[in-house]
């Protein structure tokens, strides 16, 4: 059954930042993530517009470095965090202290549970009429799948998107199944790079 559309629509954006930044870097290589999810939320929402797409809410998800083990890296996000923050008041953060593994390597843990746990719980409340994920990750398609399913209780409309890096001569350029696929070109992205430097520490 199809709900009526509304005509003005509150638009949050979720950002997967370490999946975001993973998927630029394999298909443009930027080696750091130079994204500003400010600007590219802005963007995003505004190729919508005359769809009625006003945007409400900018989420940051990202897991963290601990600063007696890579003191640079942990410079780098809180300084990008902070900036984010600072420049826009949509804006909130939910960080978590990388785990390493025996290999000392660095592992996200609870991220991605808690952008689920957000989606869900906005969408319930009636915080959104579009959500829209910057993820390639396939385990949000459950969630796809239960904010229908709240939309066919609530008797309302939603839509879940979800955006990402698009290359025509790449095969990662897919997005989260289930959702609507908003492809960013390179175009776009390079125009929503942050401009700040937080990399002082890291050259």
């Amino acid at each position: 059954m199809k709900y009526e559309e509304p005509a003005k629509k509150k638009v949050v954006t979720f950002f997967d930042c370490q999946n975001l930044f993973r998927a630029a870097k394999s298909i443009w290589g930027y080696p750091f993530p130079n994204f500003d999810p400010i600007k590219l939320s802005r963007s995003v929402v505004g190729n919508f517009s005359t769809d009625g797409w006003r945007l409400c809410g900018i989420k940051l998800y990202t897991g963290v470095h601990v600063p007696a083990i890579n003191q640079r890296l942990a410079h780098f996000w809180n300084e990008k965090l902070k900036n984010h923050l600072d420049n826009d008041n949509r804006v909130s953060i939910f960080t978590r202290p990388l785990r390493y593994d025996a290999n000392g390597i660095p592992r996200e843990k609870g991220v991605d549970i808690r952008i689920a746990l957000d989606l869900v719980r906005m969408a319930r409340k009636d915080e959104f009429d579009v959500a829209i994920l910057f993820s390639q990750d396939a385990d949000f398609s459950e969630v796809a799948d239960e904010i229908r399913s709240l939309a066919k209780e609530q008797s309302r409309w939603i839509k879940i998107a979800s955006a990402f890096p698009f290359s025509a001569t790449s095969n990662k350029t897919f997005g989260v199944p289930k959702t609507d696929w908003i492809r960013i070109q390179k175009s776009e992205y390079d125009a929503c790079i942050d401009t700040a430097d937080y990399r002082a520490d890291l050259r």
